[in-house]
């Protein structure tokens, strides 16, 4: 009876230590699973941190874009919603949804960033284009040389005010009383500023793209050579200096050195102020 109790004790101690070994055999599996898992959770967070990294910049660039064509909207006179950066693109499609893998989402946002940087490239050379184009706009004559009045005497040919017979008027005179303000029709340099035969104290406005503009018979010089002036800027007073009949404002425009019609740049309502 002692030997089979002694082997009933010996077989349970044997399967007692073979039950232990299968567990710690399962606990090391458990144990590599985890620290696997947590080795990929890691991964997978760090990918994700990227992400979000390279959103981030996306959304940079596009915030940026999104600025710049509001201003070249605003640039461009675009009417109010006209072209609207921040309403959302109309977008469709039909088909099943599968996952995309990360590599996949890499490359896409490869690409959206691509795109980015191509719109931004364009969009740059549009906005120096427009701010050319704006420079120029704000150089040509395009406003009126008084601030109200009526045009007296139009350009080109016409019956001699002093000693009768026909007469070329280089110009166009608007109505004005002395003292009144003259006005730069366009941004430029003055480039004369004195006495001229025949047109009293004259104002001359170099625009800088072939265009020279000449107000005459003033009274007196508010602008001197060599001045900046705007558009809308008042350089002399209006009078009638040289030449003249009474008060007004004698104005031409010279471009390339050619005397032209002035009435083109003035637009069809340049008979008021």
């Amino acid at each position: 009876m002692l030997s089979a109790g002694l082997l009933l004790v010996a077989g349970m101690a044997c399967g007692a230590g073979i039950q232990s070994a299968q567990v710690a055999t399962l606990q090391a599996r458990l144990d590599g699973q985890q620290a696997q898992v947590e080795q990929t959770r890691r991964e997978a967070q760090r990918e994700v941190n990227a992400l979000a990294a390279r959103l981030g910049e996306l959304q940079a660039q596009a915030n940026r874009l999104n600025a710049l064509g509001d201003r070249l909207t605003r640039v461009g006179q675009l009417g109010d919603g006209e072209f609207d950066f921040n309403k959302p693109v109309g977008i469709g499609g039909a088909g099943p949804v599968q996952d995309m893998a990360a590599g996949a989402l890499r490359d896409g946002m490869g690409q959206v960033e691509a795109d980015l940087r191509a719109s931004g490239d364009q969009l740059s050379v549009l906005e120096a284009l427009l701010f050319d184009r704006e420079l120029d706009r704000s150089a040509t004559p395009s406003r009126m040389p008084v601030a109200k009045g009526y045009i007296t005497s139009g350009f080109g040919g016409r019956a001699d005010p002093f000693g009768g017979g026909s007469q070329y008027h280089k110009g166009i005179d608007f109505d004005a009383n002395t003292g009144d303000k003259v006005l730069s029709v366009a941004d430029g340099v003055v480039s004369f500023a004195g006495r001229r035969s025949g047109y009293g104290i004259v104002v001359e406005v170099d625009h800088g793209n072939g265009y020279v503009t000449r107000y005459a018979h003033n009274s007196r010089l508010v602008a001197r050579v060599g001045d900046l002036v705007r558009g809308g800027q008042e350089i002399a007073k209006a009078g009638s200096t040289g030449r003249s009949t009474g008060a007004h404002v004698h104005f031409e425009v010279w471009e390339n050195g050619r005397v032209v019609n002035p009435s083109k740049f003035l637009g069809q309502d340049n008979r008021h102020g």
